[in-house]
């Protein structure tokens, strides 16, 4: 059998080594604490739960839906509005299933083979997917430690940002943890219009951010409707990775050309995800507010506790995610979290899975109770892996 070539341009998938490894550990009956997948462990809450479960005793509701009904568009809306101060209308929204999804289409939307797209690096595997998908060449971008992992226009040639057909922009970012600083997207959007380059900002993380700052919408702020569009996940804030719940949000015409890819591969959500995700988006916030509380207080016990046993390592300031240095002494990142899996039964996510610049680092995810991270450090401390 003869594959595609296009299958070449995507590398191994890292998690099936580690989950190897994993399954291995668990029949030896070692106690494992994975820090690997950002999979939420908080419960979806009831009024959302009951919502699909309502919905799926209607037999009309496990027909094709062939679209996003009115009432979640205008749910789409009125959540952007009181969530963020962010008018829309509901031409400005197409379901996907899923940032990934969504994301990992949207190259083949807006580029040609060979054109030039802008990526940051370190960044989410999929980013670089849907660059590879389309067979565009992509750029990355330096998130740096020294420019506190956001993005430095002045670290793009002036020759490739004449080029570039679109940039992904992720604050806060998968894997850094980096959170958006007072100025940066007016920088961006003023960039964005220069080089005429469509920005897809990648907001999954917006209810999950620290030390009392709130996290908000590319789309609030001025001309940011006009240069771009933004994924809104309902995923991470309210617990719902499997539902597979996301929206592609913003520039009209790029909407409408999202939506056309779509309707040639996808019949539309099931009817009581979409029933889900109303009940998600018009209903109360305040469990969202609490586990953003909740996701800080394992950041503090794991990035304390951490630096107390000697990694060096800094605060995340967002995400479900902790962006920590290779510890000294040791090689490449792979290799490193082998030998912690085996030595503590800690499971991380090599940094090299993350693009260029990721190698060198590791990416814990906040999927485990402060107890838990706690026993985890004290596995890793009496491991003597640092020492």
């Amino acid at each position: 059998m003869k594959f595609s070539k296009r299958l070449e341009r995507f590398p191994d998938e890292i998690f099936a080594s580690l989950n190897k490894k994993k399954l291995e550990m668990e029949k030896e009956g070692r106690k494992i604490y994975n820090l690997s997948v950002g999979t939420p462990d908080f419960e979806t809450a009831p009024h959302i739960k009951n919502a699909l479960i309502e919905a799926a005793k209607e037999q009309d509701n496990w027909k094709y839906s062939l679209r996003d009904t009115p009432e979640m568009l205008e749910a789409v809306c009125s959540y952007y509005k009181k969530r963020f101060d962010v008018d829309i209308t509901p031409d400005m929204v197409c379901s996907c299933n899923g940032s990934q999804e969504g994301i990992g289409h949207i190259g083949l939307v807006l580029c040609d083979e060979g054109d030039t797209v802008l990526l940051p690096s370190p960044c989410y595997p999929v980013f670089i997917a849907s660059a590879n998908m389309a067979g565009a060449k992509p750029f990355y971008y330096p998130m740096t430690d020294e420019a506190g992992y956001l993005p430095r226009l002045s670290d793009i040639p002036e020759e490739v940002a004449r080029q570039a057909v679109y940039m992904i922009v992720s604050l806060p970012s998968n894997p850094t943890g980096s959170v958006a600083k007072e100025g940066i997207y007016e920088e961006i959007i003023t960039f964005a219009k220069k080089y005429d380059i469509l920005i897809i900002h990648d907001n999954a993380y917006s209810d999950i951010i620290f030390d009392g700052e709130v996290g908000g919408s590319f789309l609030k702020h001025p001309g940011a409707k006009d240069v771009g569009v933004e994924f809104f996940s309902l995923s991470k804030s309210f617990n719902m990775t499997g539902a597979r719940v996301s929206f592609c949000i913003g520039r009209k015409d790029v909407i409408a050309a999202f939506r056309k890819l779509r309707e040639q591969i996808d019949f539309g959500m099931f009817y009581p995800i979409q029933k889900a995700a109303v009940a998600a988006l018009t209903g109360p916030l305040d469990m969202v507010r609490k586990q953003c509380t909740d996701y800080e207080a394992r950041r503090n016990e794991l990035c304390g506790g951490l630096r107390k046993i000697g990694w060096d390592l800094p605060d995340s300031h967002g995400s479900m995610f902790v962006w920590a240095p290779v510890p000294k002494g040791f090689g490449d990142s792979f290799s490193f979290c082998m030998e912690l899996m085996e030595r503590t039964g800690v499971i991380c996510t090599p940094g090299a899975s993350f693009g260029p610049l990721g190698e060198g680092y590791i990416r814990m995810a906040l999927v485990l109770e402060p107890e838990e991270i706690r026993k985890a450090v004290e596995a890793i401390d009496e491991s003597g892996i640092l020492r």
